[in-house]
């Protein structure tokens, strides 16, 4: 079978004969769904492979279970804060058990209103099972081969883990992840996090909040990339939490003995805790998937290769999600792009440019995984706000530059200054100079 992208006739009638599906998907969260409603709706055949559990990370490992603990957390917290002068709380023992049981009743809702329950409306056919491609290109899936008319991978993206030989004993010191982490039964009594990206920082202050003591490594600067003035109040608030900050800690040797963890680092401190936790990022998932067999390119960080348009280097195949692992600053030039495009389209080519470095007011997509009101990326006083977005395959929703219509309407045309006169039905409306409104009173 031909890699060449099909004809409109392939497509069409002809596809219904040369291929078992229209679309096949590898994966089933956010990112993985938003193609397969679409095809349904335009009566295409449409099938999608997932080894693990349907919904990918957002709803089974990442935003969905982590904000719903980060709020019980802070509820603990804050109940240990003398917030007002002749008032008394203090924050009880957690029952950690109790509290993942409710997390995981909140994560199987979600999953099976989301994902298992639009799946089965839509008439989306889900195959459980490891896939791999073959040439052709075609699917792998144990044993069964599977051809379609276009593949969108979106395997997302798994905890990662630093090269094993780099730290000694770290294999056999029983460490956690960010997914492992929020599937404890027993609340540690200190944690050593390994990290300073978001992962690491919600995962470390998730556990503070909780009663943990913990000691957060980290092998270069707090939120390497950030703005150093969001960078020192994100200390500021760790400092103020409990939570012990060290930088430039690089790790030389892990150890465990007696249920206690021992990290020594270059310069000879050594840390102990109950617990460690490895909170290095995400790394795309795309092992065993032999992408090199079908023309897709694989980068040093184990994203698949795409173009602008999500393409692959398989005029067949594209992907989405964390899988191709975007960098933040081209997402949001390239929603700056967008915006403009439609903005000139709405106005006939006479709004302003909006410029590049503005992006940011538009969206800022990014893979951090915090509490919207409190965390160090919230807005309660912290740093600014990041939202979700892509952790959780969703695409960045394209914002349009407010456009002030009134003056628009007051510009001179080639016959002449437009009318100046108010719109019909706010005739005879007073404008309360005190107020900045137009309130409705008669003339």
């Amino acid at each position: 079978m031909s890699s060449e992208r099909p004809s409109e006739s392939a497509r069409g009638t002809r596809s219904q004969i040369a291929f078992d599906y229209d679309l096949a998907i590898v994966g089933s969260g956010g990112a993985a769904f938003s193609a397969p409603i679409a095809a349904r709706r335009a009566d295409l055949r449409v099938v999608m492979v997932e080894r693990g559990t349907v919904g990918g990370t957002c709803v089974n490992v990442g935003c969905i279970p982590s904000k719903a603990l980060l709020a019980a957390a802070e509820s603990r917290h804050r109940a240990g804060e003398a917030r007002f002068p002749g008032v008394r709380t203090h924050g009880e023992p957690v029952d950690l058990g109790a509290l993942i049981a409710g997390k995981e009743a909140i994560v199987e809702t979600l999953r099976r209103q989301k994902y298992a329950d639009i799946a089965t409306r839509q008439e989306i056919e889900i195959i459980e099972g490891e896939a791999r491609f073959l040439d052709g290109p075609a699917l792998d899936v144990d044993g069964r081969r599977i051809e379609a008319a276009h593949y969108l991978l979106a395997t997302g993206a798994d905890p990662a883990i630093p090269e094993i030989p780099e730290i000694p004993g770290l294999a056999d010191s029983g460490f956690l992840t960010s997914t492992t982490a929020m599937e404890l039964e027993e609340l540690p009594e200190s944690l050593i996090v390994i990290g300073g990206g978001p992962v690491a920082l919600e995962q470390a202050q998730l556990f503070a909040h909780l009663g943990t003591r913990v000691t957060l490594l980290v092998r270069s600067t707090l939120a390497r990339g950030e703005e150093p003035e969001i960078v020192e109040r994100l200390k500021a608030a760790f400092v103020s939490e409990g939570i012990r900050v060290c930088e430039r800690a690089h790790i030389t040797a892990v150890g465990r003995a007696d249920h206690v963890v021992h990290v020594t680092t270059d310069d000879g401190q050594e840390y102990r805790a109950a617990r460690l936790l490895v909170g290095a990022g995400r790394r795309p998932r795309t092992g065993g998937l032999h992408l090199d067999d079908v023309g897709v390119g694989v980068g040093p960080g184990g994203e698949a290769v795409v173009g602008g348009d999500l393409s692959t280097g398989n005029p067949r195949i594209w992907a989405a999600g964390d899988v191709y692992r975007a960098p933040a600053v081209r997402l949001c030039r390239r929603q700056a792009r967008r915006a403009r495009r439609r903005q000139r389209l709405s106005t006939g080519g006479t709004a302003h440019q909006l410029p590049l470095d503005a992006a940011h007011h538009l969206h800022q997509p990014d893979d951090r995984q915090r509490r919207p009101d409190r965390s160090p990326g919230g807005r309660g006083g912290h740093g600014l706000r990041v939202p979700c977005g892509r952790a959780c395959g969703h695409p960045p929703r394209d914002r349009q530059p407010h456009i002030d219509r009134r003056r628009q309407a007051r510009r001179r045309t080639p016959d002449g200054p437009r009318s100046r006169s108010p719109p019909a039905g706010r005739r005879g409306r007073r404008r309360d100079p005190r107020r900045g409104s137009t309130p409705s009173m008669p003339a």
